[in-house]
């Protein structure tokens, strides 16, 4: 797996060398932790330290990803992980600063707030800070007036220094956040804070109290801060989210602390931070730092992020350099990444750019007041910031109400929104399409929506018949969702479908599908009145046997009649005799003994072991499921469980299925496994067992995507009526498409397409069951195979449904679904 020797004498080397500090290495793989940690001791020598050690997981949603520490010099274990078959890809861990160069005017200009106190949203707040001209300048309050009425929604992230979780302007908004600088819930920034709490001093005058861009405006004890370098950058998360609030004031906040109070922060922790919004529900994120070196796994992190319809804000930097991509001047990250992130650059209140601003097209989309900027600070307070980390925050503020406006907003469509933007004076080509303005934006997004309709309104068939409509899916203001559609109302004994159960919509062009509702003739069915012979308490057998016996004798011989002889019945009396004996053995000792009636019955109960699906990437489960041939009988049936090797999948000890039951499931739970690896389940009861076969395949590559899920609508149909599959992909398809092999267990049942093509850009697609009759219920299994992946589903095909569809006039309602948009249209149908 690793060419050693070719690298041995640069590891003596290196290792031979005292290490000053542990470096840190970003690393994907898909050998997993246990795997990566394999080879981190493959390349040690013995004698020395490790070459490496894994530190954990960066919470990517393949569980490749993770940060080593490495005592060798960085670019020495580099070269070496790029031998090891399974590693993906490394980088170093950066270490990013939030300061830069000191853009506050010395002395602070001084009267610029007023602290008198107005209401805001539920919290009251400094007048100066909510009616601040920055705010004005964006237009803030009209946005939050008719006829948007807006104030913004959905869950803002902002990876930073944290926040103080007491300020009172931010009471009710505050999630409880993470600190990734600590490994712990709660993302306060208070937790880097060791000093006594400083005393407010309303009469003392404005102080610069950090290096980041802050000027305090009410503290008596600015100086030890300002002249100590662990609280260089202490603050700057309250500010920014201060920011974000007041454009946004009903929007949730989530701090992601990923740097520390002086400033500094890894990449990896940024890494976590954005894996972590996305994985917790945020709608936005707001980045207020840069540096100039690219890193490949930002941009997969983002690349993940705005596929999952996060909108991202980042600052275009402090240095006053225009951004050149040829020569990498002025490049800064992630402001660069324009594809996912609105890079913001600052102007002042007179729409100029400001003098410390970087600028050029390739980092800045767009421009935000960025000069004294008043906003929240720890301990209850307010200050003043300068510097585009303080114009990115009114970018996402905005997101954050576009997304009241219109739910499900992704980066794309927030970008071109925020792009309807004021041209600065005079007219600054480098500052992307110019400074923000909240109104256009909102103007320019209208409301997406979709309506739905349905032809014939009407429709006359007769039981055993077909009827056929045609649904229309028509977009609005370029809505370009998924749309679920679903039918009620349908017939008794009918089924309804409907090809494709899932649209997705371009924005301009309608969309058509067919809805089948399926009726069944109607047949006489027989009278069948189920007989069931109880037996008789033995003491009542026994005293009617006897008088059974008693009769046979007595008609053995019929007595004389008008002076004949006696005669003979022989057949009548031997038949009377049996059923005597036959009663007497039935009901005392010929039926089960009713304390082993349960035991005997089990004995005979066969049974069948599925997994669903038969193939999954290690990480994740498969879902076993037991099934008898008849009911469990009292006291239930226990299997119990094992697998052929515990270290790829397990299984729980058992599994119960409940009396009167015929099925139980249970979870196979897997590992991430180097290669692909088959695993036996096995079931046992009574003596009995069986099998299934479970393929734990490696993780995919990074940024591929994988096969998901097989779905069929419905999932069970009568033989002879169609069903609508479905195949999803875990992230849209590449370029020319993704072409999903398909097959039926039963192909003389169920009948699919050899294959479905899912176009490139989308995530799903769909393809045509056909059925054929059966004589009982049979469930087949189709399978789809994608790069590797393979995914099961089941349709089950039942016989038809004696009497079949009743005479009558059915209203059939036909609905469609996208995220909280609901529409449906109504058809009548009559059936004869």
């Amino acid at each position: 797996m690793i060419r050693r020797l070719g690298f041995i004498a640069a590891l003596l080397l290196s290792l031979a060398v005292p290490a000053r500090a542990q470096n840190r290495i970003i690393v994907r793989t898909t050998l997993g932790l246990q795997g990566l940690q394999g080879v981190c001791n493959a390349l040690s020598l013995p004698l020395l330290p490790p070459a490496c050690t894994v530190v954990g997981g960066l919470r990517d949603p393949l569980n490749q990803l993770f940060l080593v520490s490495t005592p060798l010099d960085p670019t020495t274990l580099l070269n070496l992980l790029g031998t090891v078959q399974g590693i993906v890809d490394a980088e170093i861990d950066q270490l990013i600063s939030l300061l830069g160069p000191n853009v506050v005017p010395s002395p602070p200009p001084s009267g610029m707030i007023s602290e008198t106190p107005v209401p805001y949203f539920g919290t009251t707040v400094w007048n100066g800070y909510a009616n601040q001209p920055a705010a004005q300048k964006v237009q803030v309050s009209n946005a939050h007036s008719p006829p948007f009425s807006v104030s913004g929604s959905g869950i803002v992230a902002d990876i930073d220094t944290g926040v103080d979780p007491n300020h009172p302007a931010l009471a009710g908004v505050l999630l409880p956040g993470y600190d990734f600088t600590r490994n712990q819930s709660g993302g306060s920034e208070l937790t880097d804070f060791t000093d006594p709490t400083p005393s407010p001093c309303p009469s003392c005058p404005p102080a610069q109290v950090n290096q980041s861009s802050a000027a305090f405006l009410d503290q008596s004890s600015a100086a030890f801060l300002d002249t100590n370098p662990k609280y260089a950058a202490f603050g700057h998360g309250t500010m920014v989210m201060g920011i974000i609030h007041l454009v946004a004031p009903t929007a949730k906040l989530l701090p992601l602390k990923a740097f520390s109070s002086d400033g500094t922060g890894f990449l990896s922790n940024i890494l976590q931070a954005i894996y972590y919004a996305v994985g917790n529900g945020a709608n936005g994120i707001n980045m207020s730092f840069d540096f100039p070196t690219s890193s490949p796994e930002l941009a997969s992190a983002l690349d993940y992020a705005s596929q999952s319809a996060l909108i991202c804000a980042a600052s275009a930097g402090n240095d006053g350099q225009k951004a050149d991509p040829g020569t990498g001047t002025g490049m800064v990250y992630p402001a660069a990444l324009q594809n996912v992130v609105m890079g913001v650059a600052s102007t002042t209140d007179l729409d100029t750019r400001s003098s410390f601003s970087n600028y050029g097209n390739a980092i800045v989309w767009v421009a935000a007041p960025g000069e004294a900027i008043v906003t929240t600070y720890p301990f209850s307070t307010y200050a003043a910031g300068w510097g585009t980390s303080f114009s990115a925050p009114f970018v996402s503020g905005g997101a954050a109400l576009l997304l009241n406006r219109q739910a499900k907003t992704n980066e794309s469509q927030a970008a071109a929104a925020i792009a309807n933007a004021d041209p600065l004076v005079p007219p600054d080509p480098d500052m992307g399409n110019g400074r923000l303005n909240l109104v256009k934006a909102l103007t320019s997004l209208s409301p997406q929506d979709f309506t739905i309709s349905a032809v014939p309104a009407t429709s006359t068939i007769n039981a055993g018949q077909p009827a056929t409509y045609t649904v229309t899916l028509t977009p609005s203001g370029g809505f370009n969702q998924t749309v679920s559609l679903s039918c009620g109302g349908s017939p008794p004994a009918s089924k309804c479908a409907i090809t494709p159960s899932l649209v997705t919509l371009a924005g301009t062009n309608a969309a058509t599908a067919t809805v089948v509702v399926q009726t069944i003739a109607r047949s006489a069915v027989p009278l069948a009145i189920p007989l069931r012979i109880r037996p008789l308490p033995p003491l009542v057998a026994v005293g009617v046997a006897y008088l059974l016996l008693w009769v046979a004798s007595l008609f053995h011989f019929t007595f004389r009649r008008f002076g004949q002889a006696p005669c003979p019945r022989p057949g009548l009396s031997a038949a009377l005799g049996l059923l005597a004996i036959l009663l007497y053995s039935y009901s005392c000792g010929g039926g089960a003994a009713p304390g082993n009636s349960s035991s005997s019955q089990a004995s005979q109960i066969s049974f069948s072991l599925t997994l669903n699906p038969t193939s999954v990437n290690g990480g994740n489960p498969s879902t076993g499921e037991i099934t008898l041939s008849a009911p469990a009988p009292g006291g239930g049936a226990v299997f119990s469980l094992s697998s052929s090797n515990t270290s790829v999948a397990t299984v729980p000890p058992s599994v119960t299925i409940s009396a009167g039951s015929t099925t139980a499931v249970f979870q196979v739970t897997t590992m991430t496994t180097a290669s692909s690896t088959s695993v036996t389940i096995s079931a046992s009861n009574s003596g009995l067992t069986q099998t299934a076969s479970l393929t734990v395949t490696p993780q995919p590559p990074t940024g591929g995507p994988t096969l998901t899920s097989l779905t069929f609508n419905p999932n069970t149909v009568v033989g002879g009526s169609p069903s609508v599959g479905a195949v999803t992909l875990s992230r849209p398809a590449p370029n020319g498409g993704a072409l999903v092999t398909l097959s039926s267990s039963n192909p003389g049942v169920v009948t699919v397409p050899a294959s479905v093509t899912i176009g490139a850009g989308a995530t799903s697609a769909s393809f045509p069951a056909s059925t054929s009759s059966v004589t009982a219920p049979t469930k087949v299994t189709v399978g789809a195979s994608y790069a590797g992946v393979k995914q099961t589903g089941s349709l089950t095909v039942t016989p038809p449904l004696p009497p079949g569809t009743p005479t009558g006039t059915y209203t059939l309602t036909i609905t469609g679904t996208s995220g909280n948009l609901n529409h449906n249209t109504t058809v009548s149908l009559t059936v004869n």
